[in-house]
């Protein structure tokens, strides 16, 4: 048991901040309230720090390669085929990447690990535990959202292997495609069709067409209507992953009902889709009711650089107190863990945060513990 006291907690429900004592008991939290007692367990005095639930990016590459590989992006993706969503990103996860370890420094305790853009459709993302050396023991929840790209990465890609796609317009047209063709296959298989043959392909895209999970698209100001225009017309849950450009879609972004990752924001802003990295629509999504999430697109800029982005999200408009759910229960929402993680509510897992300062308010706010189901997982030297 593990019990954590006088914290000032920002428990990322609609109650407000409040001072207080979490009790921890099998991974879990069992009580929450003040002058908390039990003999049992170990007690850990937050006097004067901040207890906010674990943090979670939800758009990340992080771990994919060979435990010294930080940079393993090109172990995460596949070229063999522009339509692959048959493929597990889980199948590249290494854990002992350094990649990890460092998440837990920095206050995160889980990732949504996702393959990469180099296909129009990429394959099936997980969600996971930092900790741990066994990748499926680690994983929360398999097969949680299915990847896709438009733009400039598949193009480049198959434009350079001199095959379809070779130009935006290829990437939309394939991508339209595979949706139509997946659908028909879907309505033929549940009409009891005997002739139907057993497509891979298509069936993993079923739980996409049924909801279940959502499609999440690489997506930039050039392609952004065209995936919000698809994606809308075949009912599907979706979120629009980086949204550079936001700002250009704000009324289509809100009635369409997506979900938006964004980021990075501290990266390259030269090449063709980066240049218009509007940080300030974030809070502007924010207010229209939007769902935003923050992302480092990890291991293209480092997991500790999430902080930057709340702090970054705060100064460009967001509100200090709501941008604190774009690194806690939005993103488990995504990823389909929020009956689980995100929040910190009694029956939840007890991954929490612990800061020196607030983050997103104060620039010096730094992690001092990590706390992963109930146990210290980092603590600050």
């Amino acid at each position: 048991m593990l019990l954590l006291k006088n914290a000032r907690i920002y428990p990322q429900t609609e109650a407000a901040p409040f001072t207080g004592d979490v009790l921890c008991k099998d991974g879990r939290i069992i009580e929450i309230g003040k002058d908390l007692n039990s003999e049992n367990a170990e007690v850990l005095d937050l006097t004067g720090l901040v207890l906010m639930p674990g943090w979670v990016d939800c758009h990340s590459h992080a771990g994919l390669g060979p435990g010294k590989s930080v940079l393993g992006l090109s172990y995460g993706t596949d070229t063999g085929d522009p339509v692959s969503p048959q493929m597990r990103v889980i199948y590249s996860a290494d854990p002992s990447n350094p990649c990890f370890s460092f998440a837990l420094k920095n206050g995160i305790t889980t990732l949504g690990i996702i393959p990469g853009s180099s296909d129009i459709i990429d394959g099936l993302g997980f969600a996971t535990r930092t900790w741990g050396d066994n990748i499926f023991e680690m994983c929360l929840k398999q097969d949680m959202c299915m990847k896709m790209s438009l733009g400039e990465n598949p193009k480049g890609v198959f434009q350079g292997q001199h095959r379809e796609p070779d130009s935006r317009m290829g990437v939309t047209f394939i991508l339209e495609e595979y949706l139509s063709n997946a659908k028909d296959y879907m309505e033929r298989k549940e009409s009891g069709d005997k002739d139907l043959v057993y497509n891979e392909k298509y069936e993993v895209l079923i739980p996409v067409l049924k909801r279940e999970i959502p499609a999440r698209i690489h997506c930039t100001h050039n392609d952004m209507a065209a995936a919000i225009a698809i994606l809308s017309s075949y009912g599907v849950r979706f979120s629009i992953e980086h949204a550079w450009g936001a700002s250009n879609y704000l009324e289509e972004i809100a009635e369409s009902g997506c979900t938006i990752v964004f980021g990075p924001i501290g990266g390259r802003k030269s090449f063709y889709e980066s240049r218009f990295v509007d940080i300030d629509a974030v809070g502007k999504l924010d207010r229209m009711g939007v769902k935003c999430c923050l992302t480092v697109d990890s291991p293209l800029i480092g997991l500790d650089a999430l902080l930057s982005h709340l702090e970054q999200a705060v100064r460009e408009g967001a509100d200090p107190i709501r941008a604190m759910k774009m690194v806690t229960i939005y993103p488990a929402e995504l990823l389909g863990v929020d009956d689980r993680l995100g929040s910190i509510e009694i029956g939840k897992d007890a991954n929490f945060a612990v800061f020196q300062g607030i983050p997103g308010s104060d620039m010096g706010a730094q992690v001092i513990y990590t706390i992963g189901e109930g146990e210290i997982k980092y603590r600050k030297q």
